[in-house]
């Protein structure tokens, strides 16, 4: 039985190593990659990702309020709203979130309310009380209708409009918001709506 190499020294190691006794296989470092090779492999994952989020705020643009330079010039409107029906007039209120005038259909951007058509009593009553609410705003006085610069609508051709009444001093009374603190309206920004029952 051979006996077992002993090395006294380094050198003697280094040595009996070179012969070809013993030797490790050799170890490699992995290359690391450049910059551009790393942007090559995750180059099509962000540009997906990007297009993804364009899409999705291009669809929800319209229930959010853009920013001043993103809006048109405000509209002013006012008259007496009635509720629509066949022979009513030119202004009249949809729903709690829609109302028109003339041939345009405004849908308010911000909120979601029950619809009229409803799928359970609660519901009906809810749409009920929110039309009202809206119809008594909008019959208060001439307020300000602007838009977003490239005009969107909605699935249903609505215009989606933030409406608001510019008071003394500049203080605004946004319709959004008292739709939801008195009107019984959520707050909405596109997608996704719960139901009323």
């Amino acid at each position: 039985m051979a006996k077992p190499v002993r090395f006294h020294t380094a050198r003697r190691r280094r040595a009996f190593s070179a012969k070809g006794y013993g030797i490790r296989p050799a170890r490699f470092r992995r290359r690391r990659k450049t910059w551009r090779e790393v942007w090559r492999t995750v180059r099509p994952w962000v540009f997906g990702i990007a297009l993804l989020a364009i899409a999705a705020l291009h669809q929800l643009a319209g229930f959010f309020e853009p920013p001043r330079f993103l809006q048109s010039a405000p509209q002013s409107m006012g008259g007496v709203f009635t509720r629509c029906g066949p022979g009513r007039g030119a202004l009249c209120v949809v729903d709690g979130d829609t109302f028109k005038r003339g041939p345009d259909t405004y849908r308010v951007t911000g909120i979601d309310t029950a619809e009229l058509k409803a799928a359970c009593p609660a519901e009906a009553l809810q749409a009920e009380a929110s039309t009202r609410a809206l119809q008594d705003w909008l019959n208060r006085g001439p307020f300000q209708v602007t838009t977003r610069i490239d005009e969107p609508a909605d699935r249903y051709g609505r215009t989606l409009a933030i409406v608001k009444r510019v008071g003394e001093g500049g203080r605004e009374d946004r319709l959004a918001d008292h739709m939801i603190r008195e009107g019984g309206a959520r707050s909405y920004s596109g997608g996704f709506r719960a139901t009323w029952c």
